[in-house]
């Protein structure tokens, strides 16, 4: 065993701030003031019900997660955050038509205690959305100032010890990388002159990191994964992750093509379709925010089959992604995925799924781990990048001398291994061979 990593307690309460107040965020929320009650179990969250199994397989030692590492108490959580929307978050629930009416009524005062402080908005980065309550400055540099401020009046109103800011608005157009990315001066260079590759989500990532406090993207869209904000986010000492939560169809695709790599089956095509109702669906109507999410989507597969390893059972794989506005489906997405499949002496198979999932159902959970896991970072005095935590997204970010890591097994056991690491426990290999001696 090695010696544990020093972790500061989690004493005290932890804000949670959101940047967009919809589907998702009402969902999470609603989640867990419902939790507190005693209204239903914290379902799909590894924090809350998930087990790390310590020492050899006959030790019989597999605490709760949340009993090996010390994580904030559901308790402690405060909640806040931007929208471009008036509604208080009572309001958005009921709008999201995600849960239950009953179940909303049961929380119905914690969420109304919640309303939106002017959003950071800009329709040129996502073009399907409007709204009233947005900031206006004379420059980004003034908006980011006024989010520090938002973010400052939060913490002493609300007595907050610590705090963690996620950006869970919609998908914004597809951007890539440019010279005012490339460094910290000529960032904040950009924020003076509003340079237009700095989009809103970017302008709460640089607040937040400005702040010290750890940042998530939960959208495709490029945020802090510029060396800009990862070069501040080392000199403030804030953790970093994202990209893009995986929810629905990707989580499939990570589960099953890791599968169909190991025992080596050919995949001649993946078609991928998904229909949808939701305010997502309507922002990823609009091509440029689609294109947005259509790399974080294709990008799975080349990095889990690995073409060019094994080119003759995928380098000619046809992939193809769509997404359908579909109102009438609502948050109740559904994904359609057909597989063609090569085996033994090239004969063909094929693999249908048809999951008929929940989109805020999937993403709430998500968003309760990656915000409690990114605190205890903190507090272990991790900084940037959070590798471990690619469990949770489609796109996740990373050294760029690295590939991601996009197998959902090997994602699990790389963030199971950290918490043993944090603990000083040993690694898990599942070698074995010390069973057989």
């Amino acid at each position: 065993m090695q010696n544990p990593s020093e972790i500061s307690p989690a004493s005290g309460r932890l804000g949670v701030l959101l940047a967009g107040l919809g589907a998702v965020t009402t969902t999470f929320m609603a989640g867990v003031f419902a939790i507190r009650k005693g209204l239903a179990a914290p379902t799909g969250s590894l924090t809350q019900m998930g087990t790390v199994r310590l020492g050899k397989r006959t030790d019989g030692r597999s605490p709760l997660i949340k009993d090996f590492v010390p994580l904030a108490s559901l308790d402690d959580m405060v909640f806040g955050g931007w929208d471009i929307f008036n509604d208080n978050c009572y309001e958005a629930a009921r709008n999201a038509e995600v849960l239950n009416p009953d179940l909303l009524e049961r929380v119905r005062p914690e969420l109304e205690a919640i309303t939106p402080w002017p959003a950071v908005f800009d329709q040129h980065y996502v073009k399907k959305l409007d709204g009233p309550n947005v900031k206006t400055g004379g420059s980004k540099r003034d908006l980011a100032e006024q989010v520090i401020e938002d973010i400052r009046r939060f913490k002493s109103e609300q007595n907050v010890d610590r705090l963690v800011l996620i950006w869970c608005g919609s998908t914004e157009i597809f951007m890539e990388e440019s010279a005012v990315h490339s460094s910290l001066e000529l960032f904040e260079k950009g924020l003076d002159d509003s340079d237009p590759s700095i989009p809103s989500s970017m302008i709460y990532a640089y607040a937040a990191i400005k702040e010290g406090i750890p940042y998530a993207n939960a959208a495709p869209n490029l945020s802090a994964d510029v060396p800009a904000l990862e070069q501040l986010a080392q000199k403030t000492g804030s953790p970093l992750a994202g990209k893009d939560l995986k929810t629905g169809q990707t989580l499939m695709k990570t589960m099953i093509a890791p599968g169909l790599k190991a025992r080596l089956l050919g995949v001649e095509g993946w078609y991928s379709t998904n229909i949808l109702g939701n305010r997502d669906g309507e922002v990823l109507d609009d091509p440029e925010s689609f294109k947005t999410k259509e790399e974080s989507k294709k990008s799975v597969l080349d990095h889990i089959l690995q073409p060019e390893l094994y080119p003759t059972l995928y380098s000619d794989l046809h992939h193809v992604v769509r997404i359908n506005y579909y109102p009438p489906r609502g948050d109740n997405k559904e994904g359609w995925d057909n597989i063609d499949l090569v085996g033994w002496l090239d004969y063909p198979m094929q693999l249908k799924i048809n999951f008929l999932c929940r989109d805020s159902i999937l993403a709430a959970p998500i968003v309760l781990d990656v915000a409690l896991f990114l605190d205890l970072a903190q507090r272990a005095g991790m900084k940037g990048i959070q590798e471990w935590l690619s469990f949770y997204f489609k796109s996740p970010i990373h050294s760029r001398d690295l590939y991601p890591e996009h197998d959902l097994f090997i994602q699990l056991m790389k963030l199971k291994n950290t918490l043993r690491h944090l603990r000083g426990e040993e690694l898990i290999t599942h070698l074995g061979l010390e069973y057989y001696d």
